[in-house]
């Protein structure tokens, strides 16, 4: 892990408030790794950071040397608007780099620079006590931080959610539902076949069957998909394979019920094979209507649906395209991160007057 450096604090004679630099921020954030379940550094930098800038700061534990970030000013922890993100990024770890106006590495885009544009934005506006931000863990795996986050015991009435959005305001998103097969077989020379059982024989009827499937549809978010992202199985070409797996992903439009229905028919009762659902997560329909903003519809999930507080209202925004977050040339662009801030600026003023 990269040695965590200190953020460059300059003087805003707009609100006699420190301000930190947003070039100079996501870099510092970009450049401590982060990847789950390793995101004690960056939280440990979060924590310093904002506890300087005269917030309350609370670590909350999920595991020992895992934590959330939660801050706040005035006395009471509840706060009409939260503002919060991420702070885990999926794997490899990519350094940071620049390429004319293009910044590249690992949480670039997803979601560093939510997290920077949020902070740099809040400091523009002047610490309130009406405002309270939250830097989550696990997003990228399993959402056992966001999860952790409803035992804070906090009130909050609105949610602005940072991810990587194209600066417009996403509509909604689809859900997950996340399960794994596994095929048990009997080795044997592949000469004689029926003196073994193969797990591939077993397993890959039933994902063809799977991906026949007309899976629910949505008007708003578009189709349900299926995706078979890891499929592992035998030794060699000459063995019967034992052992066969696949993990399998669907991004539900809709209907996720009716998923979990289609899926069971296909995969239970089937001798020899193991069902594991891993995670669900419905379709999420979020508040876009703002003034002054453009929408987007997302085909990827996020932590919005985990936070059952109840919110009147839930917007999701943020600088940076889905469509290179998790890929080798995931970058966002400078400009988008100054946007950023003015957008969240905005969002947060539209967000206490509801």
């Amino acid at each position: 892990m990269l040695g965590v450096a200190s953020a460059q604090v300059i003087f805003n004679p707009q609100n006699n408030a420190p301000s930190t630099d947003i070039i100079d921020l996501h870099r510092q954030l970009v450049e401590i790794e982060s990847i789950a379940p390793n995101e004690a550094g960056v939280a440990d930098y979060l924590y310093d950071l904002l506890k300087a800038k005269g917030y309350t700061v609370e670590r909350q534990n999920i595991s020992k040397g895992r934590y959330n970030i939660y801050a706040y000013t005035g006395k009471s922890r509840d706060a009409k608007v939260l503002v919060t993100s991420h702070i885990d990024t999926v794997p490899p770890y990519i350094p940071y780099s620049r390429q004319g106006s293009k910044i590249f590495g690992r949480g670039s885009a997803d979601a560093k620079a939510s997290v920077a544009a949020q902070i740099v934005a809040v400091d523009q506006l002047g610490l309130n006590e009406d405002v309270a931000l939250l830097y989550v863990v696990g997003e990228e795996v399993d959402g056992v931080g966001m999860e952790t986050a409803n035992k804070l015991g906090c009130k909050w009435d609105v949610g602005i959610f940072g991810e990587p959005t194209e600066l417009k305001l996403g509509v909604g998103h689809k859900g997950n539902y996340m399960f794994n097969l596994t095929a048990y077989g009997k080795a044997s020379h592949s000469g004689y076949p029926e003196l073994g059982r193969s797990a591939a024989e077993i397993l890959i009827p039933v994902l063809n069957k799977l991906m026949q499937i007309e899976y629910p549809k949505s008007d708003l978010l578009g189709p349900s998909t299926l995706n078979v992202g890891k499929f592992e199985g035998g030794v060699a070409a000459n063995v019967i394979p034992a052992l066969a797996s696949a993990d399998c992903f669907i991004r539900v439009a809709a209907d996720i019920e009716k998923i979990d229905k289609l899926v069971r028919s296909v995969v239970e009762g089937v001798d020899h094979l193991e069902f594991n659902l891993q995670a669900t997560i419905p379709p999420v329909t979020l508040d876009y209507d703002v003034p002054g903003f453009d929408s987007i519809v997302l085909a990827y999930a996020t932590d919005v649906p985990r936070l059952r507080v109840p919110l009147k209202k839930r917007v999701l925004y943020g600088p940076g395209s889905i469509h290179v977050a998790h890929g080798d040339n995931e970058n966002v662009e400078e400009s988008d991160l100054f946007d950023a801030v003015e957008g969240y600026k905005r969002l947060i003023a539209w967000g206490l007057k509801q």
